[in-house]
């Protein structure tokens, strides 16, 4: 299991109605599924009589988590961050109300806000949360693509991914009915290693910077009528979209 992201950099003083309140000088970065300790805190001890801690998200004023007449009202806490939102109950008492935040999710990203009431003082900081969040997917065709024998058709494939279309390890164009490799976009070149599709098939160069990988399949035959997929490796992640070809009329 993660352990949780700690940033190291300069505080931000927020100051409220007598309250100085620490928090960080710029945003935190984390990854999906990992842990982030978002700062907030005073120098000076406080009694934790009266004493109130409010986290809330700064665009929908939802209730991430709230300390209040000594303990952690989890109860009021909003659903989504039951269980994942905690504070250090045991730092409160020194001044310390930073809140982790646990299985980091992409919607998490934003910014939060710390709000701190002491018998008629209060002070408040903010805090803006970014996730690195990898990501792959792959999208083709909603319908299946028609063509007439001796046109030349294209099959939609398009990546949208945290690694640029460049670093990509591997795309490959395959028809899947049939089990053969139409076409594999390796090392910035492409290839075509079946005889079938020789010279008949190619990507859209110009258009890879921009996840395009896009297959034209040129002199439509009878016997390309089929299932095409396009699959997409990169690191450990993989991801694949499908188009169907079909009524190849003459």
């Amino acid at each position: 299991m993660r352990g949780p992201s700690y940033v190291l950099m300069s505080v931000l003083l927020m100051i409220g109605d007598g309250l100085i309140i620490k928090g960080p000088s710029g945003p935190l970065v984390a990854p999906l599924g990992s842990s982030v300790v978002l700062p907030c805190s005073v120098d000076e001890l406080l009694s934790v009589k009266d004493l109130e801690v409010e986290w809330k998200r700064t665009d929908s004023e939802t209730l991430v988590h709230l300390y209040q007449d000594g303990e952690s009202r989890t109860e009021s806490q909003q659903q989504d961050y039951q269980d994942r939102a905690h504070f250090f109950t045991d730092q409160i008492q020194h001044g310390n109300f930073s809140l982790r935040l646990d299985n980091l999710r992409a919607e998490d990203e934003g910014q939060y806000k710390c709000k701190v009431y002491i018998q008629q003082e209060s002070g408040e900081t903010v805090v803006q949360i970014k996730v690195n969040a990898e990501r792959l997917r792959v999208s083709g065709s909603d319908h299946s693509i028609s063509a007439s024998v001796g046109e030349d058709v294209t099959l939609n494939c398009s990546v949208d991914s945290h690694i640029p279309p460049g670093d990509l390890e591997e795309v490959t164009w395959t028809k899947t009915d049939e089990n053969i490799q139409v076409l594999l976009y390796q090392d910035n070149n492409t290839h075509s290693s079946n005889e079938r599709y020789r010279d008949r098939v190619e990507l859209f160069p110009a258009e890879i910077h921009k996840g395009n990988f896009s297959l034209r399949l040129k002199s439509i035959r009878t016997d390309d009528k089929g299932v095409y997929m396009c699959q997409v490796f990169a690191g450990d992640l993989s991801a694949n979209a499908t188009v169907v070809l079909e009524r190849l009329g003459e």
